[in-house]
């Protein structure tokens, strides 16, 4: 019995030694994870999903190709760098065919990441080349003004306006139909822009032609336009109105947001003409682009109530969503718009530049 007892005696020492020495060896840590966004469940679907992120967790690059005016683009990107600090934002201004053109080069290894202005009938000739993409304010956005596969979305309507100078012209001789600017009193007075170079000067030239019965009818109109130009057309849309303030021309084709900035100015005044037409500025995400999220946050905040209340605002933009009311001025119902065929301008957009050019050439 003595024995026994002095065995356990010495088995319960050995078991203490063991487990005390057990006790002092270092514990293994756990595995380091990442933090992670807490997660939120969609109530609809009852998943669980990432948050979505703080605008300053977005960064990297953003390449934005643009025709608009300097001031409301330069504005767009400053109120878009400043909601998205740590997004490095480089802006490349041209005219919109000079762009498609370049977005066309660079189709293999493409450069820019999203196209921000040019009128939508010109977008939709280059579809090839963008992405589709719905975006976040979508139900804002008629379906007038939006691609129906997503290839591009409007973001400001414009109307076609004859913007004149009144210490060159009369008022009461201001055209207030496409017809009359055939009036050979205009001969060499009009500015003009090549549709070549310029998206909204063809969107004139298709809206000239769409004026008519027919669109032979709409040639022999564009025909005495061309005669009445005298040979002078201009390389940018934006130069038309810039001539017409200055002097140099009596009356300048041109659009509204170009226009409206000469409210102040006594000397300066503009018509809408009749069968007008008001096809949107439009933005597209372009395809294979490098920076695909910053561009689609792009889109989304251009296409914003914020972006599209300043753009209004400060630069006198239409906005496109229904949610709200342009600041100071007319509705489009008093905009004379007419009828636009939106398809047949895109799918003969070729076409109707070299008829154009072919006849100036003539």
């Amino acid at each position: 019995m003595k024995k026994i007892l002095a065995l356990l005696l010495v088995l319960t020492m050995v078991l203490g030694l063991c487990a005390c020495g057990s006790s002092s060896a270092p514990a293994t840590e756990p595995a380091k994870t990442e933090p992670q966004a807490p997660a939120v469940t969609d109530v609809a679907t009852e998943e669980t999903v990432p948050a979505e992120k703080a605008p300053e967790d977005y960064t990297g690059k953003l390449v934005v190709y643009s025709p608009h005016d300097a001031d409301p683009l330069n504005a767009g990107v400053a109120q878009f760098e400043e909601k998205y600090p740590n997004i490095d934002v480089e802006v490349i201004a041209a005219g919109t065919g000079e762009l498609c053109q370049r977005i066309v080069a660079e189709a293999a290894n493409p450069q820019g990441d999203v196209l921000w202005g040019g009128g939508a009938d010109t977008l939709a000739a280059y579809t090839d080349y963008f992405q589709p993409y719905v975006c976040a304010n979508d139900e804002f956005i008629g379906d007038a003004y939006k691609d129906p596969n997503g290839y591009w979305i409007g973001e400001s309507p414009l109307p076609m306006v004859f913007i004149y100078n009144k210490t060159l012209i009369d008022e009461a001789d201001v055209p207030t139909t496409w017809e009359g600017l055939c009036n050979e009193n205009l001969k060499g007075k009009i500015a003009y822009a090549s549709p070549s170079k310029s998206g909204s000067a063809y969107t004139q030239l298709c809206t000239m032609l769409f004026s008519q019965p027919t669109i032979e009818d709409g040639w022999a109109l564009v025909e005495k336009f061309i005669a009445n130009l005298d040979g002078k057309l201009q390389d940018s849309s934006g130069n038309c109105h810039k001539l017409v303030a200055s002097g140099e021309y009596a009356l300048g084709v041109t659009i509204e947001k170009s226009a409206v900035l000469y409210a102040d100015n006594p000397d300066i005044g503009f018509v809408y003409p009749e069968n007008n037409s008001a096809v949107p500025d439009g933005v597209a995400l372009i395809k294979d682009c490098p920076n695909e999220e910053n561009a689609k946050l792009f889109i989304d905040f251009v296409t914003s109530a914020e972006c599209q209340t300043a753009q209004n605002a400060d630069w006198a933009r239409r906005p496109v969503r229904s949610d709200i009311t342009p600041k100071d001025l007319c509705s489009l119902d008093e905009c004379n718009v007419g009828k636009y065929d939106f398809d047949y301008a895109a799918s003969n957009r070729d076409a109707i530049k070299e008829q154009f050019n072919d006849l100036v050439a003539g």
